[in-house]
């Protein structure tokens, strides 16, 4: 018993040591717990802590100003004593000059930010309550589709007009007011963007049906695709692919900021506009994007909606996207690059693109924009890149006067015999003769005439076996009796270019090329409209063909589709604008009522592309284009608005339909500010 006791004895020591350690054991890794937090939390804590303090010591000198110390005093003579002083206020420190001045600044400064009020998911504003599903053909009864944004010219409120002089009686677009304009609506005679309503009041019914299919293209974006680039109508959601890459940039806000503001739209256009102001950043955008299409829709969407409202932050976001998109224009020619990470600044073409060339079309369509950009900012850079492409392309040598659709950049020279107005050609000539309608730019109207004049001389202006007009492309010396929807720009460009047209102006007398120019412009109009008259549901296809067999038809699977494109909408409204003629107007509602039958996302609202026009039950597919709110619709509101609303005479549209004013004529031309 006794060894017993003796070895419980034991036993016990030797479990009451064991505790004993892990008691030990527990302390010490408590301890080396609380001093690893220790070197790990307190130096951030303190380094937190200590820049807190330091931020307020460094902002008390602007929020708290001592009381001003006794005024110095200077000896005088006082009731003929010299031992009387009485003091005399001197000149203020500059401390204190600066410290009374930096207070003002910080004292405006909170009160604008107390203005400005962030908004999330806008809520939608006063949409009509029309159904869905209805026609043109109830346009009637309808009346006007939403009372809340109807427009009168004598009632009509617009933001920011700006006064004779060019300067802005500017209301902060970002305040809850929407004033009154403080100057007559047609500035000088013309040059009015608001109001425009027709004397005819059916024509103004008329105008009211394509403000409402804007009203619910919009809400619908908003409602199921705020932020995103796109609408998808029909699965109602937001589309951010295609050109844009993964970016969500708001493609859709930023393209239908003017035409929302010439509308009359005020609300959905300040919801737009806050929208841009506090939620896109573009040093947050790391995908790859095509300069030239956030050239022409944000570049050339900010620079209108500066130019027409005066509101400087449009003016800051087009300069700062300007300057990020500058590193693709590092070539050895200066002709840029397609692509560019607007994160890192490095720019690629397109893999393709022939051997790596730069397209036509794209490096050929910056200069209006760039151009206005370095005017209203006072920087020349952007004009010195385009000013170094025209140089470039002057120099490259053109078989038969024609330009190809392909140059590299680093060797200036075509890599690839393709001659088209259509797809990869378009709007280089385009933007040839409307620089010279925006500045006067001799140069570029003389490039236009003769490019022109290659198109006449090479057969490339064709007529159909039945005597339709229309462009043709070229392919290695043969001609493919081929036109795109996109080459249907050409009937206004011309029909502009004969308007504006030097030789007529200037000498008088000399209007053989304006008139043959003007009837090109009616020929090819018309084709493009029987392109569209020719299908089950009138509206055109992508492409069509010209054969013996065929005429102004799309013949492969692949052309048959309408993307809610504006061409032939933009033709019909520059020939009513030019000519009078009435069948414009009437073209121009017949394609909006296919539009409104065809394309219409059913229950959703929204509107949709079709896969097959030739179909009488076509299929949508699924997309609502940014562009069919910056232009299509545009194009259809001022169809059947007066000739005064964004007279041509003192605007010129950029490719994707925002106005610009023309320099010298327009006082919405605005001097640089700094």
């Amino acid at each position: 018993m006794s060894s017993l006791r003796n070895l419980t004895g034991r036993m016990t020591m030797r479990n009451r040591r064991v505790k004993e350690k892990y008691c030990l054991l527990f302390i010490l890794t408590s301890f080396f717990i609380v001093c690893v937090g220790m070197v790990f939390f307190l130096p951030d804590l303190r380094a937190r802590t200590s820049t807190g303090v330091q931020d307020v010591y460094e902002k008390l000198p602007d929020l708290f100003l001592a009381p001003p110390p006794p005024p110095p005093l200077e000896n005088s003579l006082d009731n003929g004593s010299e031992n009387n002083v009485v003091p005399r206020p001197l000149n203020p420190p500059p401390r204190r000059v600066q410290d009374r001045e930096r207070l003002y600044a910080k004292i405006q400064e909170d009160l604008e930010k107390e203005q400005r009020r962030v908004l999330e998911k806008p809520r939608i504003i006063g949409r009509p309550e029309v159904s869905s599903s209805a026609s043109p053909n109830r346009l009637a009864q309808m009346g006007s589709p939403n009372k809340n944004t109807e427009n009168s010219d004598a009632s009509q409120r617009v933001v920011g007009l700006p006064s004779p002089d060019g300067n802005s009686n500017v209301v902060n677009p970002a305040d809850s007011v929407i004033a009154q304009p403080k100057t007559n609506s047609s500035i000088g005679g013309g040059k009015i963007i608001f109001g425009g309503k027709d004397s005819d009041p059916e024509v103004d019914k008329k105008r009211d049906f394509i403000k409402h299919m804007m009203k619910d293209s919009w809400d619908n974006y908003v409602k199921y695709a705020w932020g995103h680039n796109e609408l998808r109508p029909i699965s109602q959601r937001g589309h951010s692919a295609s050109i844009f890459g993964p970016a969500k940039i708001g493609a859709t806000i930023v393209d239908a900021l003017d035409t929302l503001y010439i509308m009359g739209l005020h609300d959905e256009y300040k919801q737009a506009r806050d929208w841009v102001e506090h939620n896109l950043d573009f040093e947050t955008i790391k995908a790859e994007l095509s300069v030239f299409e956030t050239n022409i829709r944000f570049v050339g969407g900010f620079l209108t909606a500066y130019a027409l409202t005066g509101d400087t932050m449009f003016k800051d976001k087009a300069y700062t996207l300007g300057k990020k998109l500058l590193p693709a224009f590092d070539t050895p020619t200066g002709i840029p690059y397609a692509l560019i990470s607007l994160h890192s600044g490095s720019s690629k073409n397109y893999g393709w693109a022939a051997s790596g060339s730069s397209i036509l079309s794209e490096f050929g369509s910056l200069h209006l924009e760039f151009v206005y950009l370095s005017d209203v900012t006072g920087d020349p850079i952007f004009r010195e890149k385009v000013y170094k492409i025209r140089d470039v392309i002057k120099q490259i040598d053109k078989p038969k006067g024609l330009y190809f659709n392909y140059v590299h950049p680093r060797m200036a020279k075509f890599t690839q015999s393709h001659v088209s107005m259509g797809a990869l050609g378009d709007s280089f000539y385009e933007y040839l003769l409307k620089s010279y309608i925006q500045t006067g730019d001799n140069d570029a109207r003389q490039m236009y005439d003769d490019a022109i004049d290659a198109f006449e001389k090479n057969g490339l202006i064709r007529y159909s076996k039945s005597g339709l007009l229309y462009f043709a492309e070229m392919r290695y010396d043969r001609l493919e009796s081929k036109m795109d929807h996109l080459a249907c720009f050409a009937g206004g460009m011309l029909a502009l270019g004969a308007h504006t047209d030097p030789l007529a102006i200037n000498h008088g007398t000399d209007t053989t090329r304006a008139n043959r120019h003007m009837k090109i412009a009616e020929g090819v109009t018309n084709t493009c409209h029987e392109s569209y008259i020719r299908t089950a549901t009138r509206l055109g296809p992508e492409s069509f063909r010209f054969s013996d067999a065929l005429e102004a038809r799309a013949l492969r699977q692949n052309e048959k589709y309408y993307i809610l494109r504006p061409e032939v909408i933009e033709s019909y409204f520059v020939m009513w604008r030019l000519t009078g003629d009435p069948k414009y107007r009437d073209w121009a509602w017949d394609a909006a009522q296919a539009i409104e039958k065809h394309c219409k996302a059913g229950e959703g609202g929204g509107y949709s592309g079709l896969r097959n026009v030739y179909s009488k039950d076509p299929q949508q597919d699924d997309v609502q284009q940014s562009f069919y709110l910056a232009e299509t619709l545009k194009y259809l509101y001022l169809m059947f608005s007066s000739k005064e609303l964004i007279d041509l005479d003192y605007w010129v549209f950029n490719t994707e339909a925002h106005p610009l004013p023309i320099k010298g004529k327009n006082p919405f031309y605005r001097a640089p500010t700094h």
